[in-house]
Parts: structure tokens; sequence; C-alpha cells
């Protein structure tokens, strides 16, 4: 590693730590002919997760649009935030590890409904409401319905 103030090739470690959830690491470094001290961060490079929208629209993946899409499900009910990052963590992992570089949004979307079915029901029907685009009352019974049968 070159050191920023004198170009030096040669630093030494300090001290390490995880950061981010542990997806980075933060390291502590001194250069070893001035001795000025700066930090680095290392984080693995991930490729590209695209979403092929149903327009046939390609945008990359958004942990933050899944998590604000989570938050508005669960207003004002008793999930707490940890619990929503968790499933974006864990959707995104799952994904990731389909090896694909592209997946389609409603592979996402119904991902996204079957965690909130087993964390919150009327966070699952707020948020299948939009996402589903209900047309009338009675496709909304129907997707009630199934959840019923999912509950039991």
């Amino acid at each position: 590693m070159r050191c920023p103030s004198c170009q030096h090739n040669g630093t030494r470690v300090l001290d390490s730590r995880p950061v981010d959830d542990s997806r980075a690491i933060r390291r502590r470094r001194e250069c070893e002919e001035c001795l000025y001290r700066f930090t680095t961060f290392e984080k693995v490079e991930e490729i590209p997760l695209i979403v092929v929208k149903k327009d046939g629209a390609r945008e990359e993946f958004s942990r933050e649009k899944i998590l604000r899409g989570l938050i508005k499900a669960c207003e004002k009910r008793p999930v707490p935030l940890q619990k929503l990052e968790d499933i974006v963590h864990e959707i995104e992992k799952e994904l990731r590890n389909q090896g694909v570089s592209e997946v389609n949004s409603e592979l996402v979307g119904e991902m996204v409904m079957d965690r909130l079915a087993r964390l919150d029901e009327v966070a699952y029907v707020r948020f299948a409401s939009v996402y589903r685009q209900f047309k009338d009352i009675n496709v909304f019974i129907e997707e009630l319905s199934d959840l019923i049968k999912k509950v039991r």
C-alpha cells in the first residue's frame, strides 16, 4: 500500500476490524518511512445484480428500495427495523447465491411477500395490495383466503 503522504511503497497494519455488517474491513495503517497514519477500507467487489422489470426495463438491485417498501408496509406495526433489514439481507444473499446476473422483479416481489407473510399478516396484505395491484374486492378476498390457508 502506497503512503498518501510521502508515496513510500511500504506500510504496516496497526489495527483491523470488520465494518458494515462484516462486509468490509477497516484497517489503520502507518507508513514505514514517514510514520504517517491513515485508514483504508477493504471490501469485496460484487458483480452487479440486475432486476428485470415487468416492462423489460433493467435496473440494478437496490437493497434500499426493498427496505423502503417493507418499512411502508410495516408502518404502525410492531415490527422491529432489524427484522426488515434481515429480510433484505436474506433476499439479496439468496439471489446472489443463485449465481445469475439478472433476476425478474416478480421473483423478488414473491420473495418479499413470502417473508412478510411469516412476519406480519397485516404488513403482508398491505404489501400485496400494492404489489399485485388488486383490481377489485374479490381479488383481495382471494388473497386473504390464500393467506389464511398458509397460516393454518
